[in-house]
């Protein structure tokens, strides 16, 4: 399947396809109303507008995601006990992050009292750092056993055989494939310490902008069909 038209109907059709896609809209929006609030105010209220909604639209797209982190622990949590170790941190980062997001949501839009907001949204925000920080260990790990497993098959490699080339192929795939993945966890955890910990830095708009737009492209990316 070639066609982009088909791939770009398969990657919305899955629930992480249309969330990096309104997640680009929440943070070029963002990144439109730092600009636009001194020289246009009207049009920075309409960017606000659109960044809260995409925001809210996510959180309610996320609705039952913090399943997917119990049912990864329940059927394949890792090869070895240093990755099991490893997953049962991240993933109960992740499953804190989704679960209590679902309150946050809630008390935004009004249907559960609005000063649980920031309460719900600091225990969501330090479950996903917990979660990314272990889960950025699990990728590096992993991108270092494919760099030592293609050193190997390059050694053993004494003639050229199309069946090793395509299996250093898949390993390089997997490598950038990973990096992405970090790319994407390191963009979130900015993310969410300029929840857990307000500062210059890590809540400025342009900070906060890129780390959204980083997210989402390498999620785009991960994601995108073959």
């Amino acid at each position: 399947m070639n066609d982009k038209v088909d791939k770009l109907v398969i990657f919305l059709a899955k629930r992480d396809g249309i969330d990096k896609l309104v997640k680009t809209f929440q943070y070029v929006s963002k990144l439109l109303v730092w600009h636009l609030e001194t020289i246009n105010p009207n049009a920075a209220h309409r960017a606000k507008q659109c960044e809260v909604a995409s925001g809210m639209s996510r959180k309610a797209f996320r609705s039952g995601r913090f399943l997917t982190g119990f049912n990864t622990l329940r059927r394949n949590p890792g090869p070895t006990p240093t990755y099991k170790f490893l997953s049962v941190f991240g993933n109960a980062g992740e499953m804190v992050y989704f679960f209590f997001d679902h309150f946050t949501w809630l008390s935004r839009i009004g249907v559960l009292d609005a000063n649980l907001a920031k309460k719900m949204s600091f225990i969501s925000a330090f479950g996903e750092s917990v979660g990314y920080v272990f889960f950025c260990v699990i990728e590096f790990m992993m991108i270092k056993e494919g760099i030592e497993k293609e050193r190997r098959i390059k050694k053993s490699l004494l003639s050229e055989s199309n069946e090793k080339e395509d299996e250093i192929k898949k390993i390089k795939v997997d490598r950038l494939m990973r990096l992405m993945a970090v790319a994407a966890n390191l963009a979130d955890l900015i993310i969410g310490l300029a929840e857990i910990e307000p500062n210059p830095f890590c809540n400025h708009a342009i900070t906060l902008g890129i780390s959204g737009l980083v997210s989402a492209w390498a999620g785009w990316y991960r994601n995108w069909p073959s």
